[in-house]
C-alpha cells in the first residue's frame, strides 16, 4: 500500500482513511500487526491468537479486507488472509512535521490496549507523537541517541521519554534489524541504580 506522488489524491485519500482506521481501533490494529508479523492465517487462527469472539473476528477482517489492507490468499475453506505492506507517509498541516505510518507504528498502536505507557503516551502526544518516539526507539536501539536528546528534542520531561523508549523496545525488536544496545530506566538520573542489589 506504498503511495508515490505520481498517483492520485483520491486514492492516497482513500488509502489513509482506511489506515486511519487502524490508528483509531486498537484492536483492529492488533489483528492487522498480527497478520503482518506471522503471515496468513484463517479466521479461526486469528480468534484464537487474539481472543476475539468469532462474530468480531469476521467483522473485522470482512473491514479490514473492504479497506484493501487485508487481502485473501486462497478462495478454498478456511479462507486464508494476509496483510498488505503499509509505507504511508503524513505531514501535519503546518507542514512542519513528517511520519510515516507502518507496520511497526501501526503494532505500537495496537498494544496500547496492553501496555500502559504506550497507552498514556498516545493520550498525550497523539499517534503523530508515537511515531515519532518509535523512530527515536530505533536509533535508541541502535545506540544513536540517548533518553535525554529525544527528551530535549521532543520537549518531554527524560522520564517520559525513557519510559515510551522502554514500552516500544519490543516493537523495535519485532520489526527493525537491530542488536539491543539501548539504556534502561536505571540510566536516569534520581533512579537508584543499586535498588536491586538487597
Amino acid at each position: 500500500m506504498s503511495r508515490t506522488s505520481n498517483q492520485t489524491n483520491g486514492d492516497v485519500i482513500r488509502d489513509f482513511l482506511s489506515v486511519a482506521d487502524l490508528l483509531k481501533e486498537p484492536q483492529l490494529a492488533q489483528l492487522y500487526a498480527y497478520l503482518a508479523r506471522d503471515g496468513d492465517a484463517t479466521v479461526k487462527e486469528v480468534m484464537a491468537a487474539l481472543e476475539l469472539p468469532q462474530g468480531t473476528a469476521y467483522t473485522f477482517v470482512n473491514r479490514l479486507v473492504d479497506a484493501g489492507i487485508l487481502e485473501v490468499t486462497t478462495d478454498e475453506q478456511p479462507r486464508t488472509y494476509a496483510a498488505h505492506d503499509i509505507d504511508l507517509t503524513v505531514t501535519d498541516a503546518d507542514g512542519t512535521h513528517e511520519y510515516t505510518i507502518t507496520p511497526a507504528l501501526i503494532d505500537a498502536v495496537a498494544r496500547r490496549t496492553t501496555d500502559d505507557d504506550i497507552d498514556t503516551y498516545i493520550d498525550r502526544n497523539g499517534v503523530a507523537g508515537l511515531a515519532m518516539a518509535l523512530t527515536y526507539a530505533v536509533d535508541r536501539e541502535r545506540g544513536e541517541v540517548t533518553h535525554r536528546s529525544m527528551a530535549r528534542d521532543l520537549e518531554i520531561s527524560p522520564l517520559a521519554a525513557e519510559i515510551v523508549l522502554q514500552a516500544l523496545r519490543p516493537v523495535v525488536h519485532e520489526h527493525f534489524d537491530v542488536e539491543e544496545s539501548g539504556g534502561s530506566l536505571a540510566d536516569i538520573d534520581g533512579i537508584d541504580r543499586n535498588a536491586d542489589d538487597t
